[in-house]
């Protein structure tokens, strides 16, 4: 009854908003910031989830072939690719929380969208012996985790991130699955009964001294008060776990992370807050500086104040760095990867592809694609192009939702969707 009430309001919501709004332009170095309006009831259009139908797949641009790589599977957020060619597929799922009226109604609508689900807590190896580009061998890797997101192999460690923790194991080049027990490393800010923002990627860097560790924060605004302490950061550590800190803050949910490949920065992806308007507030990707703070909760974009946030702190305010790119109000965009290889066309060398989950915020949806951002000498260099389409219906219905992002050791593009529950393989063709 009660979630029956709380969709029945999300839907009075909606029919409160009026005509559908007129996008902003929300992308790019520059985008165009509408004043802030907070929304006592959040605006909610949630998206039913239809799956796709058997031969089905999302559409690339004239010179790819799409790929249903592995199908079957059980909420896959994340990829990685190891050095010998397997998939690694990180299985898990966002749970309910507790709260008042505002994070019961985000409940039902995760819920309603497919993200509400049971988590299977899993790591899947996906292997292709034939070469044919679908996965003709899958295992399980690893089990007995809590909502694991990012992994990483660097030597003979296999690492994982918990929504609690970083774990390592030993590793060997090929091996087909973990059975030991792993060694805590660190443990991770988390409140079991506050689920918000619960993924924890992790990067190995190119160099193999430090690993990074994005950790999102629980609320929207900073409404968690104490809760919030050492979230919305990217963490950095040592290999053995030692030398934790914060490498920077004011993120409010950092998921996509990879290293630039022309300067070796490191860019991410961060999904920001709701409930202000259609237009704001952008997503977006950047480098991110050494002890950088990026304006969360007090400000978002630079120096833009979050109204709703009491009380402000000027001084935090002015110390907040501009992002390097807007990627679109609500796309909750949360992959990351740099293509470094030669196999795709020379025009997306270097360039960012960012898996765009979807709104939940808005009445237009957006998102639900991923897309490709040009960069020449480190830099967005043109305005962002859509890579991989087709996952939404004429309907607004959702076939799936594409998240994390990856590139195989040959060039192929693999594409985890969550709602869709496929991991999807894209390559040029020559």
């Amino acid at each position: 009854m009660i979630r029956c009430s709380l969709l029945a309001l999300a839907l009075m919501a909606l029919a409160s908003c009026g005509a559908p709004p007129t996008a902003g332009v929300t992308y790019g170095e520059n985008p165009q910031l509408p004043a802030p309006k907070p929304e006592s009831i959040p605006t909610v259009k949630v998206l039913p989830v239809v799956g796709w139908a058997a031969g089905a797949a999302p559409v690339a641009p004239e010179g790819f072939t799409v790929t249903r790589f592995a199908d079957g599977m059980r909420h896959p957020r994340w990829v990685y690719p190891l050095p010998n060619g397997d998939i690694l597929v990180a299985q898990s799922a966002t749970q309910r929380s507790t709260g008042g009226l505002v994070t019961t109604i985000r409940n039902a609508v995760q819920e309603a969208a497919g993200a509400i689900t049971e988590t299977p807590n899993n790591i899947i190896l996906l292997r292709d012996t034939n070469g044919d580009g679908v996965a003709d061998q899958k295992s399980v890797f690893l089990t007995g985790l809590n909502q694991p997101l990012g992994m990483g192999v660097l030597v003979n460690s296999f690492y994982v991130a918990n929504t609690d923790s970083v774990l390592r194991f030993p590793y060997a080049d090929g091996q087909t699955a973990i059975k030991g027990p792993g060694e805590k490393l660190i443990d991770l800010p988390y409140k079991p009964d506050a689920n918000g923002h619960w993924t924890r990627n992790l990067l190995v860097k190119f160099d193999g001294t430090k690993i990074y560790i994005a950790v999102g924060s629980i609320s929207d605004h900073g409404e968690a008060g104490e809760a919030e302490e050492g979230r919305a950061a990217i963490y950095e550590i040592n290999p053995n776990g030692s030398g934790l800190r914060i490498f920077a803050s004011g993120l409010r949910n950092p998921v996509g992370m990879a290293w630039e490949p022309v300067t070796g920065a490191l860019w991410a992806a961060v999904n920001e807050r709701d409930e202000l308007g259609p237009d704001i507030v952008p997503d977006y990707m950047t480098s991110v500086k050494e002890g950088g703070f990026y304006g969360w909760p007090y400000s978002y974009f630079g120096g833009n104040l979050d109204p709703r946030v009491k009380p402000q702190k000027p001084d935090m305010v002015a110390k907040a760095i501009k992002p390097d790119y807007a990627l679109g109000a609500h796309t909750a965009s949360l992959g990351l990867a740099f293509n470094s290889h030669d196999a795709f066309p020379a025009r997306y060398r270097n360039g960012a592809f960012i898996g765009q989950h979807g709104s939940w915020n808005r009445k237009e949806p957006v998102g639900y694609k991923v897309i490709f951002v040009p960069f020449a000498n480190g830099k967005p260099s043109g305005p962002p192009e859509d890579f991989l389409t087709g996952f939404l219906t004429a309907k607004d219905e959702a076939r799936g939702r594409p998240v994390g992002v990856a590139f195989d050791r040959a060039g192929a593009m693999y594409v985890a969707d969550d709602a869709g529950n496929a991991i999807w393989r894209v390559r040029a063709v020559r």
